[in-house]
């Protein structure tokens, strides 16, 4: 009699069994690029004016609202320039500030743990042009990467969530980084907002300021990034 073991019959149903798992997450690499294919070219937000008459329409839930859809905006690769922008129009600086920061980085979480679903291989086909400057700036990377990135002049937001939630950067790290960085190209896209409603020296000088503070934080996160930089960047 051989010594050999037999192999047993549910190792052979398992080798043959169907990949459920490569063949949902598959479909659902399907599905996300459809969608993320159709907003990108073919869904166009309202104008500025438009924006703010339908939102001021809505009343006190208009605050909701243009907290979901700066959100949902956020999510997808269409720029989250005129939702900032509408936000300085309908709530002014201060307020507009705090809602298009907390609008746009609970878009960013929700898009990070999307790539964390759809997994590495995934995400790479879904960042399309954008995959290998991510990934090669990503991947081990860590704080200074994610604000660098963030604040680079032309760089949208969507590959950055993504590329953070595959390429492995800590949800502590990717939420901190995120906030610091948010936060400056925000409120300067808001005060231009603010100062289109009400424009002025006071509301001048805040956008002056605004973009002052962002031309700072790039050149000063890219300084941090590189090691150059005697100075940390704030949290990190």
């Amino acid at each position: 009699m051989s010594d050999e073991p037999r192999p047993h019959h549910h190792e052979g149903h398992r080798r043959g069994s169907l990949p459920w798992g490569s063949l949902l997450r598959n479909g659902l690499l399907v599905v996300v690029l459809l969608i993320m294919l159709w907003l990108g070219f073919n869904v166009r937000l309202p104008s500025v004016g438009e924006l703010q008459a339908q939102i001021e329409e809505l009343g006190w839930v208009g605050v909701v609202a243009f907290l979901a859809l700066y959100a949902a905006v956020a999510m997808t690769p269409i720029p989250v320039t005129i939702m900032a922008v509408t936000g300085g129009l309908l709530f002014g600086v201060i307020i507009g500030s705090a809602l298009s920061v907390a609008g746009v980085l609970v878009g960013c979480w929700g898009a990070y743990w999307l790539a964390r679903g759809l997994g590495h291989r995934t995400v790479l086909k879904l960042l399309g042009e954008h995959a290998r400057k991510v990934e090669s700036n990503l991947q081990g990377a860590g704080f200074q990467a994610v604000c660098t990135l963030r604040l680079m002049p032309g760089f949208p937001y969507w590959p950055v969530n993504y590329g953070s939630g595959a390429f492995g950067i800590g949800q502590r790290t990717f939420l901190t980084a995120s906030l610091v960085s948010t936060v400056p190209g925000q409120v300067s896209l808001v005060a231009v907002g603010a100062f289109i409603a009400h424009p002025g020296v006071l509301s001048g000088i805040i956008v002056a300021c605004a973009w002052t503070v962002v031309l700072i934080m790039t050149v000063w996160a890219y300084r941090a990034w590189k090691g150059t930089s005697s100075r940390k960047l704030p949290g990190s």
